[in-house]
């Protein structure tokens, strides 16, 4: 009797114990980024909110054949510092933004970006 008791505590400290556990590191930039871009329908803002941290993030609207050209002026108001290219896939020129910036100059052009931990 006394032997499962102790089984049964030692179970509960561990399930416990797992609780307790820091959270895994967050995997988004908190905040929103947004930036410029000419469209058909004329000069159109997108915003992104908690962008994914750590992968090439290409931006739809500036690519392929219907593109009126890059995105420009970034505003970068997120807790993460972000890299934004010139080229798809992260490629090209780069400018780095600080966390909760002020605006880009609309001479910063992107079409893809990446936010760094």
């Amino acid at each position: 009797m006394r032997h499962r008791t102790i089984v049964t505590a030692a179970a509960l400290a561990a399930l416990s114990a797992v609780g307790c556990l820091p959270a895994a590191p967050a995997s988004a930039a908190t905040g929103t980024f947004a930036y410029t871009f000419r469209a058909p329908r004329g000069v159109l803002t997108s915003i992104l909110t908690d962008p994914p941290s750590g992968i090439c993030l290409p931006l739809p609207e500036v690519l392929g054949p219907h593109a009126l050209g890059p995105a420009y002026a970034p505003h970068n108001d997120t807790g993460a510092p972000a890299r934004v290219f010139t080229g798809p896939d992260c490629t090209g020129g780069y400018a780095t933004l600080r966390p909760h910036g002020r605006r880009a100059p609309v001479q910063v052009l992107l079409r893809s970006m990446l936010f760094t931990p």
